[in-house]
């Protein structure tokens, strides 16, 4: 006797015999470009960063060279009570000339409070909330945007949902030395960036080094995204620190000089001595190319850097290290040097913004055991700091029109309300790499 089975319930009868169907890996987008439609005095590419808990600095491009770098601002819309007068700076790469770049600093500023804010004088009106005084508060995170389809995509998805600060650990615009690219980025990201601080550090595609010429790179990154460095300590834009709700936030450079003889070495080390636990009972790193990654991508690119810094954050009981460089999403658990390690940070590679080149679809089998979730997909990541003690991490997949999530993630719990961890440390030897 034959038996005929209807189409869809073969099609249930796969799902429960083979768990699930295999996700299907996004091809690349095409690059989008962003054009500015208002006048030469009007603001564009406007975007925030915090400067302390209590000020934010509005920055933004305009034609128009003889604008005033000036912010009102006030808590009703259409109406300023405040104001602040900030600088100006260009630069020149070859033959491109950059418009004006303003950098005003604005406050003090009241906690979990919406601004609405002017720059220049002229044109539209923005907003931005600030961060919360207390927990919870709540962080997306993404790396290596770029200008695609994709990025657009996660930039929505990010925006769907509300959080406090964007966090980026590098390689923003790749223009790759096309300035130009600068610019289209400052405006594809302009509905995000001006209404929720972003705080980023540089990848390799932000350098854009030339010998003689421009030996030392960054010339655009540095103009365009100012963040706190002076505050914090630094002397250079390439590293800083800063605090937001009881997280102490650091961002490295990856390329920039980091051995234990460098300038970043040492500031480093005097950044974390300055730590207090009981006021920022978390601490979290950014930087670039990932020290541990099971991807055949950029595999042992961050040794060095590795070796150099990581017993500095092992010490300091740093949470969790986030970067990005590897286009794929990658989630360890605590390991240092090379083992798991109850004491040490939990990695986290997210490199999957939505660059123009592509996804990183190789990984080494059998998975190292220390890697406990690795995907190529586009995505961005969040991280809910619920209390002093608890955070929850979840990485949100790029379905285009959903943003489902793939990595249910893990309850953290903050290495500060270790005992275990905070008992004084006896210096021992860890086995090779496992990676």
């Amino acid at each position: 006797m034959k038996i005929f089975l209807p189409i869809n319930l073969l099609f249930f009868l796969f799902i429960v015999t083979k768990g699930s169907l295999e996700y299907l890996r996004p091809c690349t987008r095409p690059s989008v470009s962003s054009q500015h439609h208002r006048s030469d005095a009007d603001p564009q590419q406007v975007h925030i960063s915090l400067v302390g808990e209590e000020h934010m600095r509005i920055s933004w491009i305009t034609k128009d060279r003889k604008v005033q770098s000036l912010v009102e601002y006030g808590t009703t819309a259409g109406k300023y009570d405040e104001s602040a007068v900030g600088e100006t700076t260009s630069y020149r790469y070859f033959l491109y000339r950059s418009g004006e770049i303003h950098h005003v600093k604005i406050g003090p500023l009241e906690p979990s409070t919406t601004y609405y804010y002017r720059c220049g004088g002229y044109g539209p009106e923005f907003s931005f909330r600030t961060p919360p005084s207390a927990f919870p508060v709540e962080f997306a995170v993404a790396g290596d945007l770029g200008q695609t389809g994709w990025t657009e995509s996660t930039l929505a998805h990010v925006g769907a949902r509300d959080y406090d600060v964007f966090l980026l650990p590098g390689d923003l615009s790749y223009a790759d030395f096309l300035q130009p690219l600068w610019d289209s980025f400052g405006r594809l990201v302009e509905p995000y960036a001006s209404t929720r601080p972003w705080m980023v550090t540089q990848g390799n595609h932000d350098k854009e080094a030339f010998p003689i010429i421009y030996p030392h790179g960054f010339m655009a990154y540095n103009a365009r995204w100012r963040m706190p460095y002076q505050e914090s300590g630094s002397t250079t834009n390439l590293y800083y620190s800063f605090d937001v709700v009881g997280t102490h936030i650091i961002m490295l450079g990856s390329y920039t000089d980091y051995n234990v003889n460098s300038d970043q070495y040492k500031w480093l080390q005097s950044d974390l001595s300055k730590v207090d636990r009981v006021r920022t009972p978390w601490i979290f790193v950014l930087f670039h190319t990932p020290w541990y990654n099971s991807n055949r991508a950029h595999r042992g690119e961050g040794e060095r850097m590795r070796k150099a810094m990581e017993r500095t954050l092992y010490e300091a009981r740093v949470d969790v290290v986030f970067a990005g460089h590897v286009h794929a999403y990658e989630r360890f658990t605590r390991i240092y040097d090379g083992k798991a390690d109850h004491c040490g940070p939990v990695h986290v590679t997210i490199g999957d913004g939505g660059n123009r080149e592509g996804l990183a679809t190789r990984f080494k089998n059998p998975s190292p055991s220390i890697s406990l979730y690795r995907e190529p997909s586009f995505g961005h990541g969040r991280l809910r700091v619920v209390n002093s003690s608890h955070a929850y991490w979840s990485w949100h997949r790029n379905n285009d029109t959903e943003s489902p999530v793939a990595d249910d993630g893990t309850w953290l719990e903050s290495l500060s309300s270790s005992a275990a961890c905070n008992q004084i440390l006896v210096p021992s030897k860890f086995p090779k790499d496992e990676l």
